[in-house]
């Protein structure tokens, strides 16, 4: 026999006694393991029925039916209920075994598991003795299977003995196509990380390109720290932090002429009584202590918004923005709380409030104006903390929820209709259409603005963005020459049904998905930055381009963003409207310009309206526009 027989043979009997003893460990453990996990599951599952059994009244029907509830769920063989006298008094039975293991391989295992033993109780005597067996089905199914996969395994030992070779190449192969991925995620843009590979230099040359990444994103978060700081001195109060009048009355006024769902809500207005003589009384520190209270008090107030919306009008008066809040009383209850919290640190303090809801298209004078008549009502009670409710007569849509519920759930199903605003860039060139949605309600097609609100509070967001994605596509099969701008629901992105079936639907079009544009608004929680994440990563293979709307000057998520992919950043017309005639708002968007093109992402001014804007906007590093001032 030749030498490379014997170590063939060698080889053979080294795999086959290897096999038997690891199939025989893995059996004997795996069974072992069983056995004691179905012995404390009978047991746990027993005094669980059994505890819930006494609890209830001993009526046989009642009893019957839990116990056929639970044996139902099909993970038990037998369920026992025996009186004090040992008589039986409800059981149910299946059969021993149900599936495909075969015979042989169930008699070499043979289960051996106690039942689970309970007494049930009524008041304080015992009723009866529960006895409760599971169903060995799932666990010899499970034991086949791994059997199974275990042979499996041996069978290819061989084969992969002789691919060995190959496998060595590959896998020095791996890493290095994920550094190549890499570098080219960075060539995008991208500043992605990858894990490092065993092997030793290519271990070096991950860790130089984490490194690059690392670097970029501390350059990042330090540019945005420094961009932040810059607009908070330029934009805020020095005292309170709270936004400046200009810059409050500037994203009010962006506000109501806008369609999205914030232009509706609730707005405070606060004023602190004679403070002049406060800050003779208490000094400028206390004073300055006692304002910088009432704005975080009245802060707070906003729950749902990462930056709530509040400005010092002038040295004694504070408004407070709440979007998409309708119940007035609770939110006087909410109010009146905060002014007490801040009275409590200086004594006969008067802090006079109103409240009035504000809704898209209202006209900013009046809505101030219906505030300062509602303090001055306020100030005239001889009350220190008195608030007035104004509220305003619109013509409502529907009446009721059910109302409301049913027109949405009809206009959803009937289908959107897209609006079509331009995006255009320093030549005049289309770069997008912005879609927003109008939905057929009240016999009209009723703008964002309206029906938003509604739409979020029935959750109605997937639905409603999927419906869109479809007029979309449906655009797209007659024009295919448009590149469309699509706004999804951070509700919508964080869905995974939502975003399983958007890329089926996408997958079944893919020359159409490569022209849709995927925007999300700017206030993106650490859930919604997660789902954004996996929602560019799920469609970035098909061609499609993402990017967030309403970006502010408060918006200092971009370092978190650098390896997402994004296409564009929308700033928000607040930072756009009166950019001409304001240095500061310049500086402020020039820096962002130049944060997101670092980053290779192209910046858009929303809501331009005037030639000197658009003007500006370009000047100020924008490389595109949208708004009413936009013209082809």
């Amino acid at each position: 026999m030749s030498l490379i027989k014997q170590l063939w043979l060698a080889i053979i009997a080294l795999l086959l006694l290897s096999f038997i003893g690891s199939l025989a460990v893995s059996i004997t453990s795996s069974r072992d393991y069983i056995e004691q996990e179905v012995r404390i599951k009978n047991s746990d599952n027993a005094t669980a029925l059994a505890l819930s059994m006494s609890q209830l009244d001993k009526d046989t029907v009642i009893l019957e039916l839990l116990v056929a509830a639970q044996f139902d769920t099909g993970y038990y063989r037998r369920i026992t209920l025996r009186g004090t006298d040992d008589s039986v008094l409800i059981e149910r039975t299946a059969e021993s075994y149900q599936g495909s293991v075969p015979q042989w391989f169930r008699q070499l295992i043979d289960f051996d598991v106690p039942s689970g033993v309970a007494t049930v109780q009524d008041g304080w005597r015992q009723f009866g003795t529960l006895e409760l067996e599971s169903q060995h089905s799932f666990a010899y199914d499970a034991l086949w299977r791994s059997t199974l996969e275990l042979v499996g395994w041996f069978l290819l030992a061989g084969a992969i003995s002789f691919a060995l070779a190959m496998a060595i190449v590959r896998g020095i192969q791996r890493p290095l196509n994920r550094v190549v991925a890499q570098a080219q995620d960075i060539s995008a843009q991208r500043f992605t990380t990858i894990s490092e590979p065993r092997t030793l230099e290519l271990r070096h040359l991950a860790q130089a390109m984490n490194q690059l990444s690392a670097n970029v994103r501390q350059m990042l978060n330090s540019e945005s720290q420094k961009l932040d700081e810059l607009r908070r001195r330029l934009q805020h109060d020095p005292v309170t932090d709270a936004l400046s009048r200009d810059v409050f009355m500037g994203r009010l006024s962006a506000l109501l002429e806008s369609d999205e769902a914030r232009a509706s809500g609730l707005m405070i207005m606060v004023r602190v009584n004679e403070l002049d003589k406060l800050n003779e009384r208490l000094g400028h520190q206390a004073t300055d202590h006692l304002l910088r209270t009432l704005v975080v008090q009245l802060a707070a107030l906003d729950t749902a918004s990462e930056a709530p919306l509040i400005g010092r009008l002038n040295g004694s008066d504070f408004a407070l923005l709440i979007p998409l809040a309708d119940d007035v009383e609770t939110l006087k209850t909410a109010l009146q709380q905060a002014l007490n919290n801040t009275a409590a640190l200086a004594n006969d303090v008067g802090l006079p409030a109103a409240i009035t809801p504000y809704a898209a298209n209202d006209q900013r004078g009046l809505l101030l104006a219906a505030l300062d008549d509602a303090l001055a009502e306020a100030e005239s009670d001889s009350a220190y903390q008195r608030i007035v409710i104004r509220h305003h007569q619109r013509h409502a849509l529907f009446n009721t929820h059910t109302e409301w519920r049913n027109a949405l759930d009809k206009a959803i199903l009937q289908g959107p209709q897209l609006a079509h605003f331009p995006v255009v860039d320093a030549q005049n060139q289309v770069i997008h259409y912005e879609c927003p949605a109008r939905l057929a309600l009240g016999e009209q097609w009723q703008t964002a603005g309206v029906f938003i609100p509604w739409v979020t509070r029935f959750e109605l967001e997937p639905r409603l963005d999927l419906a869109v994605v479809k007029a979309a596509l449906a655009q797209l099969a007659e024009n295919s020459e448009q590149r469309l701008g699509i706004n999804l629901s951070i509700a919508s992105i964080t869905n995974a049904q939502f975003v399983t079936e958007l890329r089926a639907l996408l997958e079944d079009a893919p020359l159409l998905a490569t022209k849709l544009c995927f925007e999300v608004p700017a206030t993106l929680n650490t859930t919604a930055l997660t789902g954004l994440r996996g929602l560019c990563n799920t469609l970035r293979p098909l061609g499609c381009q993402f990017g967030i709307e309403h970006v502010g000057a408060d918006f200092t998520k971009l370092a978190d963003l650098h390896d997402v992919g994004l296409s564009y950043l929308k700033i928000d017309s607040s930072l756009i409207r009166g950019l001409d005639t304001s240095h500061e708002q310049q500086t402020i968007v020039r820096g962002m310009a130049t944060l997101c093109h670092s980053l290779g992402i192209q910046v858009i001014a929303e809501g331009v309206t005037e030639p000197q804007e658009l003007m500006h906007t370009f000047l100020s590093g924008m490389d595109g526009v949208t708004g009413p001032g936009v013209r082809l």
